[in-house]
C-alpha cells in the first residue's frame, strides 16, 4: 500500500489530460437533464415500494459537491505540506480529477437506462395526495401516468439506482483512505510502533465512516432504495480503486 515506493510517473500531456477532463465532466452534467427510462409501474409496487414522503435530503447536492471537491483537495495538498513532492501531486491530482467525472457518468448512465422509480416517487407526482391508482393497472409499454408535480421532479423521481450521492461519497473517500494509507505505510507493520499502528490505521478507516453516513442517509430521507446505496456504494469504490491502481502501481 507504499504509493511512494511504486508511484508511476509517465510524461503525460497535461493539455491532454485536461481536455479528458474536461469532456468527462460535460458529459457528466449533461446526462443530469436527460430524461430516464420510462418503467412500467405496477399498483403493488406504487403502494408498497413507491409510496413514502418527500422529504428534503439530508445531504443535498451542493454538500455532495462540496464534499467531492474539498476531501481530496485537502488530503492531496496535506501530504503534499509536509511531504513536497511535485510529481507526486501532479499525479494525486490527476487520479482524483478523473475518479470523480467516471463514477458521475457511468452512475448516471445507469439511472437513465434502469429507470428505477425512488421511493418517493408518487408523492413527487401527485403532491396533492390525488392519485388515480387506476392509471397503474395499464400495464402497457407505453404506460401514461398523469403526475401533477413539478415535471423536473418527477423526472428527477425515476433516477433511483444507483445511488449518486453514495457512489460519489464513496469514490472520493477509497480514493482518499488508499493515498492517505500508502503516505502512513498503513498496512507495514515492520519496525512500526504499536501506537503509530493504531492511529495510522484509526486516521484510513475513519474515512470509511463519513461516506457510509452519506449512503445510510440516502434512505433515511426516502430518495433512495437500500439496494441503490449498495450498489452505488460498490461501483464507486471499485472505480477509485481501478483508477488509484491504474495511476500509482501499474
Amino acid at each position: 500500500m507504499n504509493a511512494e515506493m511504486k508511484t508511476n510517473i509517465p510524461r503525460f500531456n497535461l493539455l491532454r489530460e485536461l481536455i479528458i477532463r474536461a469532456c468527462l465532466t460535460a458529459l457528466f452534467h449533461y446526462t443530469d437533464y436527460l430524461d430516464p427510462f420510462q418503467r412500467i409501474i405496477l399498483i403493488n409496487e406504487a403502494k408498497e415500494l413507491y409510496g413514502f414522503p418527500h422529504l428534503k435530503s439530508y445531504v443535498t447536492g451542493s454538500d455532495l459537491i462540496s464534499i467531492t471537491i474539498f476531501i481530496p483537495t485537502l488530503t492531496v495538498l496535506g501530504v503534499y505540506y509536509f511531504k513536497k513532492d511535485v510529481k507526486d501531486l501532479i499525479i494525486a491530482v490527476l487520479t482524483f480529477t478523473l475518479i470523480i467525472p467516471v463514477t458521475g457518468l457511468i452512475v448516471n448512465v445507469i439511472k437513465l437506462s434502469v429507470g428505477r422509480p425512488r421511493p418517493d416517487f408518487i408523492s413527487r407526482c401527485w403532491p396533492l395526495g390525488d392519485i388515480p391508482w387506476s392509471e397503474f393497472d395499464d400495464v402497457r409499454e407505453n404506460q401514461e401516468l398523469s403526475c401533477t408535480g413539478d415535471s423536473e421532479l418527477v423526472a428527477e423521481g425515476r433516477k433511483s439506482f444507483p445511488s449518486g450521492h453514495s457512489s460519489l461519497s464513496f469514490a472520493v473517500f477509497t480514493f482518499s483512505f488508499l493515498y492517505v494509507a500508502g503516505k502512513l505505510k498503513t498496512f507495514n507493520f515492520v519496525h512500526k510502533p504499536k501506537s503509530i499502528q493504531s492511529l495510522s490505521l484509526i486516521v484510513a478507516f475513519a474515512q470509511v465512516l463519513v461516506p457510509s453516513i452519506i449512503a445510510i442517509s440516502r434512505t433515511c430521507d426516502y430518495h433512495h432504495h437500500w439496494q441503490d446505496v449498495v450498489i452505488g456504494s460498490g461501483i464507486g469504490s471499485l472505480i477509485s480503486f481501478v483508477i488509484y491502481n491504474h495511476y500509482f502501481y501499474s
